[in-house]
């Protein structure tokens, strides 16, 4: 609590936010909290400025990220107002693009749900209905093979190659990934951001275990937003104090 009209302790800090005084005397070598002024004795004062710039660093770091929230604090610290809100501004702008991306998924993954449109390419020789080459997949797909090559060197598919012919073999695991990519391509989303979806996909072992990971993914973005609602009401309240 505060001491002598306003002045605070380390401890004083610290005790309100279950952290060591170490760690308040951390944040303010880091930049994060204005310098202290000290005493005849080289003790460490802290003000009620101190305390808002501490509680404002605890709201930003789950809204944006502990990097992001030491950059805010240095560069409102620094005088440098209108930088610490461009980070701000940019972080908004990556949640945004996060819940872009998930819708996007989700609208790929209800169209994988969809029995695809026109006859089924053929089958491949000899390995059974669930396999079919390059050629006839993408025109289904309406691409070309060389299409569909370029997705394999970025990891999007993964055909096996025929052991007789060299062929490259999809099998129902593969076209559904190239599905996906289509979707997705089709919404304008970049090869590498497409390929860590689709190995979440994989690694769900298909589309339907994805959609609880999606569920969280959604959950997730919105106690993030929320978390920035409450980080930014401590930054201005930290940003209104006079100097």
């Amino acid at each position: 609590m505060a001491r002598d009209g306003g002045r605070l302790r380390p401890v004083d800090l610290a005790r309100g936010h279950g952290l060591s005084t170490q760690a308040v005397r951390n944040y303010e070598e880091a930049g994060i909290l204005p310098p202290a002024d000290r005493t005849a004795a080289g003790y460490r004062v802290y003000t009620p400025r101190h305390a808002q710039a501490l509680r404002a660093f605890l709201a930003l770091a789950p809204a944006h990220g502990h990097a992001a929230a030491t950059a805010i604090m240095r560069a409102v610290n620094a005088g440098e107002v209108e930088d610490a809100l461009r980070r701000v501004d940019e972080s908004h702008a990556q949640l945004l693009d996060d819940r872009r991306t998930l819708e996007a998924v989700e609208r790929a993954l209800t169209d994988l749900t969809r029995p695809p449109a026109g006859p089924a390419p053929p089958a491949a020789a000899g390995g059974g209905p669930d396999l079919t080459f390059i050629g006839p997949l993408a025109r289904r797909l309406g691409l070309r093979p060389a299409t569909l090559r370029k997705w394999e060197r970025a990891g999007l598919v993964r055909p096996r190659r025929d052991p007789r012919t060299g062929y490259r073999v999809y099998s129902a695991a593969d076209v559904r990934d190239a599905r996906l990519a289509h979707q997705l391509r089709r919404g304008g989303y970049p090869l590498e951001q497409i390929a860590p979806l689709i190995e979440r996909v994989r690694a769900a072992g298909g589309v339907e275990p994805l959609r609880n990971a999606l569920d969280g993914w959604r959950g997730r973005l919105a106690v993030r937003g929320r978390a920035m609602l409450s980080a930014a009401a401590e930054l201005n309240a930290y940003l209104s104090l006079p100097d």
